[in-house]
């Protein structure tokens, strides 16, 4: 199988004013069944490494369908075909590290909201508990006894 990899364009990588806290968008290629196509990846920018080194990194986070996703891409690699910086913002902080914990305690207040719910009687608040009904555990030996 014959790769095709383009060249960088060293000197716009360089100058691209990518700041921690942007929301950028990433053009990357991927390889599928000999086809290259393009897929993006948009989210915050949580850390940028190294400058403008060779061996410079970026670190973007997304939350998709309620996970947190982090991708850790190479400033100068091939596979990138572009970065759009779609949303600039102030930081302070060289490192947002500290998202991954606020995001995870949104989650947490989101669950605790959902577990509790109120209804009315005669014009009162009454707060009713809502249990989780928990599904079995599959594994995978009752899976395999039950398709034979």
């Amino acid at each position: 199988m014959n790769t095709v990899i383009t060249p960088v364009d060293i000197a716009s990588r360089k100058n691209l004013d990518m700041r921690t806290g942007d929301t950028v968008r990433v053009w990357q290629k991927i390889q599928e069944k000999g086809k290259t196509r393009l897929q993006s990846f948009e989210g915050m920018v949580l850390a940028r490494k190294h400058g403008a080194e060779a061996g410079a990194t970026f670190t973007v986070r997304r939350n998709t369908n309620g996970f947190g996703v982090e991708k850790i891409f190479p400033l100068y690699s091939p596979m990138i075909d572009k970065i759009e910086v779609i949303k600039r913002s102030k930081t302070r902080r060289s490192k947002l590290y500290y998202i991954r914990d606020k995001a995870l305690k949104e989650v947490k207040k989101r669950f605790k909201m959902a577990a509790v719910k109120f209804s009315t009687e005669d014009g009162k608040l009454v707060e009713i508990p809502v249990v989780p009904t928990e599904e079995p555990e599959v594994t995978p030996e009752v899976v395999s006894e039950e398709k034979e």
